[in-house]
């Protein structure tokens, strides 16, 4: 496998504000996924990022302990080349939107007030592959449900939510609102504020299978909300002031996640997430991990995002997790952190960005080693 033409190298020196960038944080998180990869290895990505080419820079970052930024500038420098990622889609500049995990009160039963549940996975829920796919099949569906005929597409969201379900003792927990329920589904993970003084996580198990389609993008294109003002926040402020349409426009989106519950072992990290690491606040990006190999760093400058600290957005990031909406070769999603601040954050992300991903030595042909 070579490494694609897409790839543009450059110097560390022709990264804006690189020399300013906190590196000791973005090690602290390249670190976790350097242990993980010892119980199994992550897939090399079809761009042609090898991920044996990593070897040298995880041995190194499981032995030490950089003092300082400079010290952790000095390894990444020392063990990766940059390489300017050309969209693949003909446009100037990649993309970068935000993620979250919410942090919602819960009961763990059903009450007059929490009456919206979060489902674990059912047992008729089956992965589908080219092994086992009946003719007719719908194509994209990587799940489906098995029947004594056979595999067949799954329940979809407005049949679940209309009970196709109900009564198999699926239910994690309750929540008190739908919409709120909908956002854990989008972002694949929430905490939990359980009723009986509990913090408990829940975070992505399986879904149902068919196409992600956004609310925002159905608001728009009815004429409710214009397609520049599309943020979390408008899109929870329409659902508010139309309680009677939540599930007209919820079910539109025909896909329904299922989840398993985790232990928040550590209160300043997020959930466990596609790379099988915790994720870093403002360190973890997800990227497309068909193009992409996971754990590879990534400089994002997204000059006009001031959202995360007020300033232009120039980052050591850490590929760490994927999504179904996360496609292209410069496309990226940051993750922001857990609870409402982060929501603030994330909700409002959807800026022109560059993408520099940083190469492993042994990848870059002239690197100086």
């Amino acid at each position: 496998m070579s490494l694609s033409t897409l790839f543009t190298e450059r110097s560390f020196a022709e990264l804006p504000g690189w020399d300013d960038d906190d590196h000791l944080a973005a090690f602290a998180a390249f670190r976790r996924s350097a242990f993980h990869i010892l119980a199994k290895p992550y897939r090399s990505g079809a761009l042609g990022v090898d991920f044996n080419a990593f070897s040298p820079a995880y041995d190194e970052a499981r032995t030490i302990s950089p003092a300082n930024r400079s010290e952790a500038r000095a390894f990444f420098e020392h063990h990766f080349v940059p390489a300017t990622i050309n969209p693949d889609n003909g446009a100037r500049a990649g993309l970068v939107t935000g993620f979250y995990e919410p942090e919602v009160a819960a009961s763990p039963v059903r009450t007059e007030r929490f009456s919206v549940p979060l489902l674990a996975r059912p047992k008729d829920l089956i992965d589908i592959g080219d092994e086992n796919r009946p003719a007719g099949l719908d194509p994209y569906l990587a799940f489906g449900r098995e029947t004594p005929d056979g595999p067949v597409e799954y329940f979809d969201r407005g049949e679940i939510e209309r009970g196709a379900l109900a009564g198999k003792g699926l239910e994690i927990a309750w929540l008190a609102d739908k919409v709120d329920a909908f956002f854990i589904h989008v972002q694949g993970a929430a905490r939990l504020q359980m009723t009986d003084g509990r913090l408990c996580r829940v975070t992505y198990a399986a879904k149902s299978g068919q196409r992600f389609t956004g609310p925002g993008k159905i608001l728009s294109e009815i004429g409710e909300i214009p397609l520049e003002k599309v943020t979390m926040q408008s899109i929870r402020a329409w659902f508010k002031a139309h309680p009677d349409r939540v599930d007209e426009i919820l079910w539109r989106n025909r896909s329904y996640i299922f989840f398993r519950e985790a232990a928040v072992e550590d209160a300043m990290l997020g959930p466990i997430a596609a790379a099988k690491v915790p994720l870093t606040p403002g360190r973890s990006v997800a990227v497309d991990r068909l193009l992409h190999t996971f754990g590879t760093p990534f400089y994002i400058d997204a000059p006009s995002l001031l959202a995360f600290d007020g300033k232009p957005f120039r980052r050591l990031m850490i590929a760490q997790d994927t999504g179904s909406a996360i496609t292209g070769t410069a496309r990226g999603d940051l993750f922001a952190g857990s609870g409402d601040a982060a929501g603030e954050i994330a909700g409002v992300v959807r800026n022109a960005a560059d993408f520099h991903a940083l190469l492993p030595r042994a990848l870059v042909s002239g690197a100086n080693r």
